[in-house]
């Protein structure tokens, strides 16, 4: 069992950034495939940005493309969401997931254990 918590979340205004930040705990012996999806009110939940097991791959979704950025740490069993020039169309919850059996999971059936989220709120 992996338990995934976020933090960093928070009201920010139009054009500021915010860093979130995803710590894993329980079975972290291997790393796993990581993902950031938002759901905003009244939309499906959308995957925004993965990175692969070792963080040689990444995925962006074109929304995101060149404001926000995925890391992780290893060591730290951590994985972070650079957000930058944050629009109010990126309010959401935003919730990291975690996928066991892929190098990279670019698919919500991929991921195997999910955080509990992290309210964004955008204000313009």
């Amino acid at each position: 069992q992996v338990l995934l918590v976020e933090s960093g979340g928070g009201l920010v205004q139009a054009g500021g950034s915010l860093r979130l930040s995803c710590a894993a705990s329980g079975r972290t012996d291997s790393s796993y495939a990581m993902g950031w999806f938002r759901q905003a009110p009244g939309k499906e939940r959308e995957l925004i940005t993965a990175i692969s097991r070792i963080g040689t791959s990444t995925y962006y979704a074109d929304s995101v493309k060149g404001r926000f950025t995925i890391s992780r740490d290893n060591a730290k069993n951590t994985v972070y969401l650079q957000m930058n020039s944050l629009k109010p169309e990126d309010t959401a919850v935003y919730y990291c997931a975690a996928g066991l059996r892929t190098l990279l999971a670019l698919t919500p059936y991929q991921y195997d254990y999910w955080g509990q989220g992290t309210q964004v709120t955008v204000s313009s």
